[in-house]
């Protein structure tokens, strides 16, 4: 299985559509992907997905599961969108690190271990996900803590998108650290699928910071605020977005939608996946079949 964590330590870089819009793209290739979106603002990918719905309301969701106190079955958690299974995201996420804390202290009350960063790993593990799915995905927030803790011990390998601005470049600079201090923090080792310049202008202080990426950099995401925008506002992928709500097609847009099926195919190589339907990549019509 392919597993990784869309994570950047800067916000507003794109992280959240880039899941989407590779877990589509894994999609449109055949294979089964689960997403695990973890932020707990509004802003996130069940919102993008528009299966937010419930994050209100008193129903089972994953803090439950992961706290050992399930309402219901996993697979009951999962609503599924273009191709793509997700479990929505719930407002108890906001106090997980609170959560995690209560269930550790009576874990050790009791003389039993309880490891707050391995909960999801366990919940996954418990579900048979590696042999149910092809890939996993997981979206936390950006700030550190049990969220992006969980998510990572679960895939152990990161997709980085990154923002090739004076901004941006200090996080540049600090990528092979901030994995060091993880792998520290969690004692794992991580790897570094690929890093993910994103609104590249082609200016020269944006080739230099590229250049300077310490991972490799299959693609590079131009400039498209306009079309991640009508994904959030139809809240749907860019596949689906460009298909069904464009009015024309512009061709700078299918070439975003190419890069992402290029790079879904070379993360999927990686770990030895083939994937059995492959769509030429930006062809918007190919369809989602499902495994």
């Amino acid at each position: 299985m392919l597993a990784y964590t869309t994570y950047s330590e800067a916000g507003g870089v794109g992280k959240t559509t880039t899941a989407a819009n590779l877990a589509v793209a894994h999609a449109r290739a055949g294979l089964k992907p689960l997403v695990v979106p973890l932020d707990p603002q509004d802003g996130d990918l069940s919102r993008l997905f528009g299966v937010d719905g419930k994050r209100k309301k008193s129903v089972d969701n994953l803090v439950r599961h992961m706290i050992q106190r399930p309402n219901g079955s996993f697979d009951d958690l999962i609503q599924t969108k273009e191709g793509v299974d997700i479990i929505p995201e719930h407002n108890m996420l906001g106090s997980l690190a609170e959560y995690l804390r209560r269930e550790k202290e009576q874990a050790e009350a009791m003389g039993e271990a309880f490891g707050m960063h391995s909960q999801l790993l366990r919940v996954l593990r418990r579900a048979d996900v590696n042999d149910r799915y092809d890939v996993l995905i997981c979206d936390p927030p950006a700030t550190e803590g049990p969220h992006l803790y969980n998510a990572i011990n679960a895939t152990r390998s990161l997709v980085i998108p990154v923002e090739p601005s004076a901004k941006g470049d200090a996080a540049v600079q600090g990528l092979e650290s901030l994995v060091a201090g993880l792998e520290e923090n969690l004692d794992i080792n991580i790897g570094v699928l690929a890093a993910l310049p994103m609104d590249f202008k082609d200016t020269r202080d944006q080739r230099e910071i590229i250049n300077d990426i310490p991972y490799s950099t299959p693609e590079i995401i131009g400039d498209r605020a306009s079309l991640m925008e009508g994904c959030w506002k139809q809240q749907c992928s860019a596949y689906c977005y460009i298909r069904e709500h464009r009015s024309r097609r512009r061709e700078y847009e299918i070439k975003t939608l190419a890069q992402f099926d290029r790079l879904a195919r070379q993360l999927e190589q990686q770990v030895g996946i083939e994937a059995p339907n492959p769509p030429e990549p930006g062809d918007v019509e190919h369809s989602v079949i499902t495994p």
